[in-house]
């Protein structure tokens, strides 16, 4: 079955749906990246005090205590679950859009193996092997950068005609 370029010939009314939907988990995205930025200021001292806490510096600006295991399970396990079904969800729609078959696959794959090393990263993070906090910043850059191509791709290709497409010479 043909599905590089699929994506172009659907009706309107699932290329509607699959623009909302598009729009709403980039707001629910960037908004957790917002949190993320707040608990962490997105650098490895502020991961590292994150989980395992800051209560030995005195001169800390906001206090933090090390998550019990319960807690650490629990952000593992709820990200883990919603984010492979988000990122299962991009995949099917990246299937869809016409472009490179390497390039289509990383987008499809890439990101399950970032929600594994990051996660697992804050898990290894938080039994106190704190270099994972490098893999962390990596792998989650990394998942960051494959969504927000990923979403510009399929946006791109819900809305822009393919007619439009076949006069650049980006033909089948």
């Amino acid at each position: 079955m043909q599905l590089n370029g699929l994506l172009y010939i659907f009706p309107k009314e699932l290329k509607l749906l699959i623009a909302v939907f598009l729009v709403l988990i980039n707001i629910g995205f960037f908004s957790a990246l917002l949190m993320v930025e707040n608990t962490t200021s997105m650098n490895t001292t502020g991961i590292q005090e994150n989980y395992l806490g800051n209560e030995a510096d005195e001169n800390a600006v906001e206090m933090k205590f090390q998550k019990s295991e319960n807690q650490v399970l629990g952000i593992i396990h709820s990200h883990i679950l919603t984010m492979s079904f988000l990122f299962f969800l991009m995949g099917i729609f990246v299937s869809l859009t016409k472009m490179p078959q390497k390039l289509k696959l990383f987008l499809m794959l890439e990101p399950f193996l970032s929600i594994l090393l990051t996660f697992g990263g804050i898990y290894f993070l938080w039994k106190g092997i704190t270099w994972f906090k490098y893999i962390i910043i990596f792998s989650g850059s990394l998942m960051t950068i494959t969504f927000i191509v990923s979403s510009i791709i399929i946006f791109y290709q819900l809305v822009v005609p393919k007619s439009f497409e076949n006069n650049k010479g980006l033909k089948e």
